[in-house]
């Protein structure tokens, strides 16, 4: 059995209480207790004609009105250690918690009523470009690698990465290292995982000779990574990222610039 009572003007106690509110235009952290009690005793009287099982829950709210009358009346002793208690505060957090869902509904019926003025029309593309799919998904070849976690890798190694300086032909003057080209180091890359197919990207970078090389590496893995002829991942936390190479074959990286 549904005990839920509504009329025209108001639904329940509680939202009769916020109309006698509004009404007095009176704050509600600070009810005049006596002359809302009075004017809610008056609407009851005119609604002496329902039926006594929908009036149930206005009864119980005018008994509790009465009670924080009279309450309010009585003289109050308070102690320095104790602070006094107002007897309109349960009162107030009952009406402020149904004020809010009171307004929180009637923002979903707003919704609903602007829902129903949208009209949605049937997916009419071509078959051509809705069954169309991209080759390389750059969230699925990174998957739950992070740039973070692959230069977590590239900084450990270059910490340990010095430069070789021999100690007898130093002595002769400073001996200038072949420039590494990144290019040509993408192609070498490449190469590499055409012929291992899977690998490990730290020992990928430990086979660098010096800093320089290292870097370019690093720089190239990720150009694959972007190109989409690469795939890395790691199989469990703080272990090392596996490679896998995607192509058939090796391919300039002009092909895609």
């Amino acid at each position: 059995m549904d005990l839920s009572f509504k009329l025209e003007a108001f639904e329940g106690p509680l939202d009769l209480l916020l109309q006698l509110i509004d009404k007095n235009k009176v704050s509600i952290y600070d009810i005049p207790i006596a002359m809302i009690t009075d004017q809610y005793m008056e609407v009851l009287n005119e609604l002496k004609q329902y039926p006594m099982d929908n009036m149930s829950e206005f009864l119980v709210m005018a008994a509790t009105l009465l009670r924080i009358k009279s309450q309010m009346l009585l003289p109050v002793t308070v102690t320095e250690e104790e602070e006094a208690v107002d007897p309109r505060a349960e009162l107030v957090e009952r009406l402020l918690e149904y004020k809010m869902y009171k307004y929180a509904s009637l923002e979903l019926k707003d919704r609903q009523i602007d829902a129903g003025k949208h009209l949605y029309r049937k997916e009419s593309l071509p078959k051509e470009v809705s069954g169309f799919r991209e080759e390389v998904s750059a969230e699925e070849v990174t998957k739950d690698v992070t740039l973070e976690k692959l230069n977590g890798i590239f900084q450990d190694i270059m910490k340990r990465q010095e430069n070789r300086i021999d100690p007898i032909r130093s002595k002769f003057g400073r001996i200038e290292k072949e420039e590494v080209n990144f290019k040509d180091k993408v192609l070498a890359i490449q190469e590499y995982g055409l012929s291992h197919r899977k690998f490990s990207f730290r020992r990928l970078l430990e086979k660098a000779a010096d800093k320089i090389e290292l870097i370019v590496t690093f720089l190239g893995i990720l150009e694959l990574i972007h190109m989409g002829r690469v795939c890395i991942r790691q199989l469990n936390p703080f272990d090392d990222f596996e490679v896998e190479y995607l192509a058939s074959d090796v391919v300039p990286i002009e092909a895609f610039s």
